[in-house]
């Protein structure tokens, strides 16, 4: 898809529902100075030329849960397959192939050890045609989760980002339980984080004003916040790569405060392993990739060693769409 197709409004509403993913149109007309109509249309024309959905996220830090970053090698022939078979899973998100199509690689969030346990070291260590796995623990996030590359595109002022910013988030370090009315909310949202208070509560058999206060309670306690899938070329950004950094420990958090300022970084985390700091950045061209590694990277105190990985295909970002 060509980029010039996303204009300077369009722009502005995907960030908009960045800030505020179940933002009613006519909160973010009248903020953005249109009609609700307009932004009903633009939204629609979005969802079927750039993938636009809009999803209700867990954070999963909030509830004690640890996420890991897989990566394994297999053939060629399987590759594919696999990350298919992964994408599918409802405790993966961000199934890639890289590496020329030898390696796979996808975010898992497995929801106790017993699940990491039974992926890790039960059916992937079983699967023909892996070569191997290589499991990367995310010690802390610096960007991403609710911080979004869309928060970098600047495309709203500051007037109006203040206008669709919802409550910030209670700054309460206590983890959160959740309870079977919590998940029953949390699956719905998961699929379109914009089904109506009418349809969860068919949906869920909670009446809506348990509905709402149920949303109210798990965004103002940061355990559910909204995120937008969306492709990325038609915003001009045509490669997708993932870095891999080693670093001195002591220069660790000086790094990771940094590639969380840098436009290009839409993720960036410690972990486990041989690199002790990951990064996915998009760019507009591979041109543009190796200036950013030549000029940012480059400038980054304590990086010993640095290992690019291209993007060859997306099957999954937030959620597994199947082709048609």
């Amino acid at each position: 898809m060509d980029a010039q197709l996303l204009d300077e409004l369009d722009l502005k509403l995907l960030q908009a529902l960045q800030l505020d993913g179940r933002a009613p149109f006519s909160r973010i007309g009248e903020v953005l100075g249109v009609s609700d109509q307009t932004v009903a249309r633009r939204f629609r024309r979005l969802r079927a030329t750039a993938g636009l959905r809009v999803l209700g996220m867990v954070d999963e830090g909030r509830l004690g849960r640890t996420n890991w970053i897989v990566r394994l090698r297999c053939t060629p022939d399987v590759a594919e397959p696999l990350a298919t078979a992964l994408a599918r899973r409802p405790d993966t998100s961000y199934v890639d192939l890289i590496s020329g199509g030898t390696e796979v690689l996808c975010v898992m969030k497995p929801r106790s050890a017993k699940e990491r346990d039974e992926l890790l070291l039960g059916r992937l260590q079983r699967t023909p045609q892996v070569i191997s796995v290589s499991a990367h623990c995310v010690l802390h996030t610096f960007y991403g989760g609710p911080l979004s590359w869309l928060d970098k595109i600047q495309a709203l002022d500051t007037r109006q980002m203040e206008a669709l910013r919802p409550p910030q988030v209670e700054a309460d370090s206590a983890r959160i339980t959740l309870d079977t009315g919590d998940e029953a909310l949390l699956a719905i949202l998961r699929g379109d984080g914009r089904t109506t208070f009418g349809e969860l509560q068919s949906g869920t058999g909670q009446s809506e004003s348990a509905v709402k206060r149920r949303i109210e309670r798990l965004r103002s306690s940061g355990v559910l916040y909204f995120d937008i899938q969306h492709q990325t070329a038609p915003l001009g950004q045509g490669v997708e790569a993932m870095l891999w950094l080693t670093l001195a420990p002591s220069f660790l958090a000086q790094a990771g405060q940094a590639l969380a300022d840098h436009r290009e970084v839409r993720y960036a985390a410690a972990i486990t392993g041989k690199a002790n700091l990951v990064a996915s950045v998009i760019c507009p061209d591979t041109g543009a990739l190796y200036n950013y590694l030549s000029d940012k990277i480059g400038a980054l105190t304590g990086v010993q060693t640095v290992e690019t990985t291209l993007t060859l295909r997306q099957i999954k970002q937030l959620t597994y769409e199947p082709p048609l």
